[in-house]
């Protein structure tokens, strides 16, 4: 059988992550658990530049335990938010890419076959729940409904997770949370969280930050001038309102970054603007002059 886990970046070290060392049932069971965590641990700390109350109200829900539920457009720092919280709490994080083939076994294990027989390989979510990280399910809507129902128990007062496969119930550890996000304006029938997976979870409202503040973080990110970056806002600001009105989604910052990026390295700033703004988002003709346009008036 082959080990899906190992392809997958939510695993990136499975030999150091998985496996106890030699000597690990002497040793005691916190120094066990940051062991198998020391991989996931944010080791320096993520620039992250708060709009609101964010932080203080994460903390609140941390000090509780309670599940999270982030909302916002993409690439507007829902990840560097998660990121930033993790180091700033001093807790590990496990992120899992979410898609539609995944499976229930990829979040909470399965059995594998190798040379000794057949052995019991946790999933990202029993791992962070066995030995206390936060689990980050990224764009929680991308998985199948069946697929995402397995964290319900972990997010009520019972804090389990039941391995049927392996017939046991794990505890989930104090320091455990789970953490989900989704874009809302990607809602569809088909790809919504069930009202009884969203009820489960607090939420934080995330969106684009405001001109200035979104001008300053595009540039200590990308290391273009400030005034650089306010063109490059303009120009999203353009493109973001244009959203539904021939654009599917608007330009993120994360897109601004890489523009950014770009004409810190010597591009000239309308061959930037090109390659990570217009290109990226649409194939209509039309939509790319007139975003075009707006890139040639502020540059």
């Amino acid at each position: 059988m082959r080990d899906d886990f190992s392809q997958r970046t939510y695993l990136p070290r499975r030999d150091a992550a998985l496996t106890a060392p030699a000597g690990a049932a002497m040793r005691p069971a916190a120094d066990t658990a940051a062991g198998v965590l020391d991989a996931y641990r944010v080791r320096e700390e993520p620039y992250y530049r708060p709009v609101a109350d964010e932080v203080a109200l994460f903390e609140a829900a941390y000090s509780a335990r309670m599940p999270m539920m982030l909302k916002g457009p993409t690439g507007c720092g829902k990840t560097r938010f998660v990121e930033y919280m993790a180091w700033k709490l001093g807790k590990p994080l496990i992120t899992v890419a979410c898609n539609e083939d995944m499976t229930a076994s990829d979040l909470v294990g399965r059995f594998l076959l190798d040379a000794s027989g057949t052995r019991w390989q946790d999933g990202p979510l029993t791992l962070a729940a066995r030995h206390g990280a936060i689990c980050y399910l990224d764009e929680v809507v991308e998985a199948r409904q069946d697929t995402t129902v397995v964290i319900h128990p972990l997010t009520d007062a019972r804090r389990i997770l039941p391995l049927e496969k392996k017939g046991e119930i794990v505890q989930a550890h104090p320091d455990f949370q789970v953490v989900i996000s989704y874009n809302p304006g990607y809602q569809s029938l088909m790809k919504d969280l069930k009202q009884s997976t969203k009820q489960r979870f607090g939420a934080l409202d995330f969106n684009y930050p405001e001109h200035e503040v979104e001008a300053e973080i595009v540039a200590h990110e990308s290391g273009v001038a400030l005034d650089a970056a306010k063109k490059l806002v303009h120009i999203a600001e353009h493109a973001r309102n244009l959203k539904g009105h021939g654009l599917d989604e608007g330009i993120s910052t994360r897109m601004l970054i890489y523009a950014g990026s770009l004409i810190a390295r010597g591009v000239a700033p309308l061959a930037a603007c090109r390659v990570a703004l217009v290109r990226p988002i649409t194939d209509d003709p039309d939509m790319r002059d007139a975003l075009d346009s707006a890139v040639t008036t502020y540059f």
